[in-house]
């Protein structure tokens, strides 16, 4: 007699019975966590957001309506749980110029247009190309993002009165030791309310997020894009568009790994690339000038305030529009040294540290480093973590196609009796490595039967099967023959449809 699937040994701890309750409702500390992060990431989302409309050159409400949205959608479209998506910096640095030349209504339709191209990127499967982005690349971008992060609070913290200085401190003092006497309540949201009710009940006189702009009084309507719908918009749009969901999936894609090795859980890039059009597109027709994964505010959600469900996402949107709408002439009192304190505390949580003792970068190859250095400069000289992620793995695929271009050997031996020689190639053959291959063999001295033995090698492209043909070429005109032997299935296959079919002529 068969046993039931559902009984099947070890099938219940493989795949637990639903229950029907989402994983943010499993005990109410789990809830409660939830929902005070979210609260923390919406009262740090506004003056980022209003910042980032700045840089755009919109009105604050359009950044603002952006991070409700992009916030709101993705916890429910996305494929990482506790990752916050808003309005950027990125973003905003891509679709100014667009902006400045044409307007609001040709950004909105580029946002839309660039979440309809990120949908297409994510189903032809452009998330799985993460693969290919080194550990050191990844660390350097970690790195960069913590520098970024903290220079973004410098301009907090030039001529400003004296008291933002102490409320700085006392604000990292309270999230330092706070824990170490409750964990109830967020450290950062003990911080941003004590500081506030301090300066309001003093009288302290320093810049608050309501110097930041003005926050919207209404929830934001949807609409179509004011443009002419012709193809004179589409093709002025289209490079905007394009250069938007580049940066936005790249930007999202490095924030979920991150959040995937802080959390030790996985996260499914396929869905988030996907759910991050969506979100654009819905941010589109609601005014919004677009977003991707804000990693700063992702970081005071998963590690400073350890939520880990979708609810701390919506709700961080949730709240900055019930902030913004309800409570606007309250929030516009929270000083802006308490948020400054809560970025320089992720910021220095956020950098990996380890990577730069000593220690570490004596046993590390210069190669690693190098491309770590790389990948931090290049992100800090432009404030674009997409570029830096970009020339920081071209530079380590160069050192890569470098360091292993050397990989291949050739030996030769030949017969007692002097009428054969045979060449033993070992390796990895490709077009770093083969190029130096056909001059190392002895195409004057040796017998004229010539044997090369391909057991220990690989051949990767048409490059090394040139290479072989131009051996063949240079001992056909001495009159000797060439023997090739123990070629792998996949070098055979590819030297069998290749060989002789590379040069003129043929």
């Amino acid at each position: 007699m068969s046993t039931p699937l559902s009984q099947a040994p070890g099938l219940r701890a493989r795949f637990p019975k639903y229950t029907g309750k989402p994983d943010w409702l499993a005990s109410p500390k789990v809830f409660r966590t939830e929902v005070l992060a979210g609260l923390v990431v919406a009262l740090a989302l506004i003056p980022e957001a209003i910042s980032f409309s700045i840089i755009a050159g919109v009105d604050p409400a359009v950044g603002l309506f952006a991070s409700f949205t992009m916030a709101v959608v993705i916890s429910v479209v996305g494929g990482r749980k506790a990752m916050i998506s808003a309005a950027t910096g990125a973003i905003a640095l891509v679709i100014a110029p667009l902006n400045n030349e044409y307007g609001l209504g040709h950004l909105i339709a580029a946002v839309i247009l660039g979440g309809l191209i990120q949908i297409v990127l994510g189903a032809l499967g452009v998330a799985k190309l993460m693969r290919f982005v080194p550990r050191s690349v990844m660390v350097g971008f970690v790195n960069a993002l913590a520098i970024l992060i903290f220079m973004a609070q410098v301009p907090e913290m030039r001529d400003v009165p004296w008291a933002v200085y102490p409320l700085i401190i006392g604000g990292l003092a309270l999230m330092i030791f706070t824990p170490k006497l409750t964990t109830v309540v967020p450290a950062p949201l003990i911080a941003i309310i004590t500081l506030t009710v301090i300066t309001i009940a003093a009288g302290i006189a320093v810049p608050t997020v309501g110097d930041k702009g003005e926050l919207p009084s209404s929830l934001p309507v949807p609409g179509l894009p004011d443009v002419p719908f012709t193809m004179d918009t589409l093709t002025t749009i289209a490079p905007y568009a394009f250069a938007f969901a580049l940066v936005g999936l790249m930007e999202s894609l490095m924030t979920a790994k991150l959040v995937d090795d802080i959390t030790d859980t996985h996260s499914n890039k396929t869905r988030e690339s996907i759910g991050q059009g969506i979100a654009n597109i819905v941010t589109g027709f609601f005014g919004g000038m677009g977003g991707c994964a804000m990693i700063g505010q992702t970081m005071i959600n998963v590690k400073t305030s350890g939520a880990r469900t979708r609810l701390s996402t919506f709700l961080a949107g949730s709240f900055l529009m019930v902030l913004c709408v309800v409570f606007g002439p309250v929030v516009s009192d929270i000083p802006m040294a308490a948020l400054v304190a809560v970025m320089i505390l992720v910021s220095v949580a956020t950098f990996d540290w380890h990577s730069i003792q000593p220690k570490t970068l004596k046993r590390m190859p210069l190669g690693e480093t190098t491309v770590m250095v790389v990948t931090v400069a290049c992100v800090v000289a432009t404030h674009n973590l997409a570029i830096g992620v970009v020339v920081g793995s071209i530079t380590a695929m160069v050192i890569f196609a470098k360091r292993v271009a050397h990989l291949a050997e050739v030996s030769g031996v030949v017969d007692p009796d002097g009428n054969q020689v045979v060449y033993a190639v070992t390796g990895e053959l490709f077009f770093a490595s083969s190029n130096d291959l056909v001059y190392q063999f002895d195409y004057k001295g040796d017998p004229d039967d010539v044997v090369i033995d391909l057991t220990d090698a690989h051949i990767w492209d048409a490059s090394s099967v040139a290479a072989l043909d131009a051996i063949e070429t240079k001992y056909a005109d001495r009159g000797k023959k060439v023997t090739i032997i123990g070629l792998n299935e996949p070098s055979a296959e590819m030297h069998d449809k290749l060989a002789g079919q590379l040069t003129a002529g043929h």
